[in-house]
């Protein structure tokens, strides 16, 4: 994991383990039936904030060579900006492989397996998911890949990743190091989500999709820029009041002021609040890891275990869900019955074995350039 130096940050790869456990926790508590209205339920199914924070990680990671360029650049040395193909070569190979092999595999298993949706099945909904376009309209998010929701925003970031930053790297600095234009320009793209989120909720006749579509968490992605930014105005960000806001924050998530156990709330106010304390609480365990010493937390990030695990938590991520399919008559568990946590714990342990394979079997894919194989969600 790279910081915007080019020296490698292992808290940065070790924190996405935290980020895949708390999306497992999440689903397992759906599929148990935790996602109550009530304080502990919504706070269950909070969890799913994991995503924000692998959101979060690209964006800081993804844009920091564009900062990089224009922090370097002198009057006879023009920025030097991340090439395009190698950019785009180096997110197809790290990405697409795996994500590829998860889905062919999931519809091959439902080829002998019940499956009683009608939702995502047949050539159809194969190519919605192999082409990251599922969430666009209903019906297409197959069983044991739901979770992929997410890859389209992932995806869709990727794309417009590179005409934005030239936009603003480019044309509004002039490729010269103006961190208050960067800054101007990044906070007028955190409005992108909001302004989204009250306009599909507001509009008479809106697919209902449109709320998970990537406007609507495009600002996580741009918190992660802006962090990008702040780390070369910024020497330090102490870790502990860092984390005490994050845990405020996350703890806020639980209440009634943010909707109710769902990805997207229906009240687009509690959408709003939502997916603000989200992005808080990913900048806040990001920050101290980015900017300075992180300490504790930094070092715990940085263990060996928890890079291990970071190194295979996009794979858990893709193939953690199939497996929960499987775990829950393996414990003797209906739909929504159950523990969550004999549920979390065994999915766990056996998606990580699965994850490690797959991870093997496309590493040499996409392992030949470290500095620019640190994906979003690898």
């Amino acid at each position: 994991m790279s910081t915007q130096s080019g020296s490698r940050v292992p808290a940065l790869t070790g924190v996405r383990t935290l980020a895949a456990l708390a999306v497992c926790l999440t689903h397992a508590a759906f599929w148990t039936g935790h996602y109550t209205e009530d304080y502990v339920g919504r706070l269950l199914s909070r969890f799913e904030i994991g995503v924000a924070l692998f959101f979060v990680l690209s964006g800081y990671l993804l844009f920091a060579p564009w900062v990089r360029a224009l922090h370097d650049a002198r009057s006879d040395r023009p920025a030097a900006y991340p090439p395009l193909r190698r950019y785009a070569w180096h997110r197809v190979r790290r990405i697409v492989p795996a994500y590829w092999i998860t889905v062919i595999a999931v519809y091959v298993i439902y080829l002998f397996r019940a499956d009683t949706s009608d939702f995502g099945q047949g050539w159809s909904g194969l190519a919605r998911n192999l082409t990251f376009t599922q969430v666009y309209g209903v019906g297409h998010l197959h069983t044991g890949l739901t979770q992929m929701w997410s890859m389209t925003s992932e995806v869709a970031y990727y794309v417009a990743l590179p005409a934005v930053a030239w936009l603003i790297a480019a044309v509004a600095c002039r490729g010269l190091w103006r961190p208050d234009v960067l800054l101007v320009w990044l906070g007028l793209l955190l409005l992108i989500s909001p302004i989204w989120t009250m306009l599909v909720h507001g509009i008479d006749g809106v697919d209902l999709t449109a709320r998970m579509w990537p406007p609507a968490f495009a600002s996580w992605f741009v918190g992660g820029m802006i962090l990008a930014v702040l780390a070369r105005l910024i020497r330090r960000w102490p870790a502990a009041p860092s984390l005490a806001v994050a845990a405020v924050a996350f703890l806020a998530t639980g209440g009634a002021v943010a909707g109710e156990p769902t990805i997207v709330p229906n009240d687009a106010g509690a959408a709003v609040v939502k997916h603000t304390l989200y992005l808080v609480v990913a900048i806040a365990l990001v920050a101290p890891l980015a900017i300075g010493d992180g300490g504790v937390w930094s070092r715990l990030c940085g263990s060996r275990p928890m890079v291990w695990f970071g190194e295979i938590s996009y794979e858990f991520f893709l193939v953690h869900v199939m497996v929960l399919e499987f775990v829950m008559p393996l414990l003797g568990y209906e739909i929504f019955t159950g523990s969550t946590l004999a549920a979390f714990a065994v999915t766990t342990v056996i998606s990580i074995p699965v994850a490690w394979v797959l991870h093997r079997i496309t590493a040499p894919l996409w392992r030949t350039s470290p500095a620019l194989s640190v994906g979003t969600r690898g």
